[in-house]
């Protein structure tokens, strides 16, 4: 069957995989680099003796890493496609991996998360959303969202590494992530991905061909470029409120699960918590994707940090007689909101700038967004280490919400974009 049959049938629409692929990338990057990360807290610190604020330092150099690189992987996207990039990616995040698993001080922790940082970049969220964003116009929220919900579903790796690192130790787990992607993403990243349909013979959106055409259009992408999105208000509001909402976000993510631990509770409930919030992140992803394809997605991102907000209270009220439903109710709740950023900044960024030059501009707002990731978790990190509470720092990411939210509801789409 000719590729022109098949773009008729939408059972056989390439655009679809390419969902699927996208979402098992997204799934082993951000599951194996942030969301387990936290699992490693303790046992490093019990075993080599640093504090926590040392610790999450590297957690701060992974996501400062990866938004430093996404703005270079997204120019490379734009060139060349993400088929080329994405392997390359899987190949230095797993080498960071093994470098960690094998070092016992504290500078090479931090070079190995340099490269997982680098790696994960490589065959993130910027090179995936660029390949779904071509691949998809009318349906394109609802697309990015199934695709993000591998960054929430990345959570659930959460019990499996955690058993490793009891049966195991740490340095095993660290070392069964790097052969994980490996052996999953290099060969899909250089067998099934194709960054526009055009590649294919296809339209997006799997519609039909027009009579008499061969089924290889040109695909007609506009846009502005990085620099004229950068001199518009509407950029910098988005990185804003993008930034607030990640720096808290991830601190909910992060500090909980040695919080949990110091008020009492065991490990395996802290993991099933973060569980939660990759269940959470998930849904929230493709309820978020969706909501972008009915409304603007300004709001739907002010929604989502709403629910944050609403998160932050509970976790304030949870102590050492709180039920395991009041744990899960924070994460769940979390996590939705959480699920909301992905989705929301990348129909953001196609919308009101085009996708002539997404991933550069993509990139450089995932810089901003990345940067609060960053640096969320870690300053969450300094302000247990010089009270000995999270106390302070939660009260600090919902004050940070309050301001997140009003800033991206000024967002104005530019005229001629």
């Amino acid at each position: 069957m000719n590729e022109v049959a098949r773009s008729r049938n939408p059972r056989f629409f390439y655009g679809n995989w390419l969902v699927l692929v996208t979402f098992i990338f997204l799934f082993l990057a951000i599951g194996c680099g942030s969301f387990a990360f936290s699992l490693f807290v303790t046992p490093l610190q019990q075993e080599l003796g640093w504090g926590r604020g040392q610790i999450m330092a590297a957690f701060t150099i992974f996501f400062v890493t990866m938004g430093f690189v996404s703005p270079l992987v997204g120019r490379f996207v734009d060139r060349y496609g993400a088929r080329p990039v994405i392997p390359m990616g899987a190949v230095v995040m797993g080498l960071g991996f093994v470098m960690v698993s094998r070092m016992s001080d504290l500078y090479l922790f931090y070079i190995g998360y340099v490269l997982v940082g680098g790696g994960a970049a490589g065959f993130g969220q910027v090179p995936c959303s660029a390949v779904i964003s071509h691949w998809f116009r009318k349906r394109r929220g609802t697309a990015i969202g199934l695709m993000a919900a591998g960054v929430g579903a990345g959570g659930v790796l959460a019990p499996l590494i955690s058993s490793i690192i009891e049966s195991h130790g740490w340095r095993a787990a660290y070392l069964a992530m790097a052969i994980l992607i490996w052996v999953v993403v290099i060969p899909l990243g250089a067998i099934v991905v194709r960054t526009r349909p055009v590649e294919k013979g296809l339209y997006p959106d799997g519609e039909p061909i027009p009579p008499g055409d061969r089924g290889l259009p040109l695909a007609a992408v506009h846009g502005v470029s990085l620099r004229e999105a950068a001199r518009t208000r509407t950029f910098w509001l988005i990185a804003a409120s993008f930034f607030l909402g990640c720096f808290s976000s991830m601190g909910l993510v992060q500090a909980p699960v040695p919080h949990l631990q110091d008020t009492g509770f065991p490990i395996q409930t802290a993991a099933s918590a973060l569980s939660a919030v990759g269940i959470g992140s998930a849904l929230g992803k493709i309820a978020f994707g969706w909501l972008c394809d009915k409304m603007q997605p300004s709001k739907a991102w002010a929604l989502g940090q709403a629910m944050m907000l609403g998160s932050v209270i509970i976790l304030l009220s949870v102590s050492a007689e709180s039920t395991i439903a009041v744990i899960w109710a924070y994460a769940l709740l979390a996590g939705f909101g959480m699920g909301a950023w992905l989705p929301t900044l990348s129909i953001l960024a196609s919308r009101n700038f085009g996708l002539a030059f997404y991933g550069a501009i993509f990139g450089a707002l995932n810089l901003v967004q990345s940067t609060g990731t960053a640096t969320g978790p870690f300053f969450a990190g300094l302000m247990y280490d010089a009270t000995g509470t999270y106390y302070w720092a939660f009260v600090t990411y919902g004050v940070l919400f309050l301001f997140g939210i009003p800033i991206i509801l000024l967002v104005k789409r530019p005229a001629n974009p």
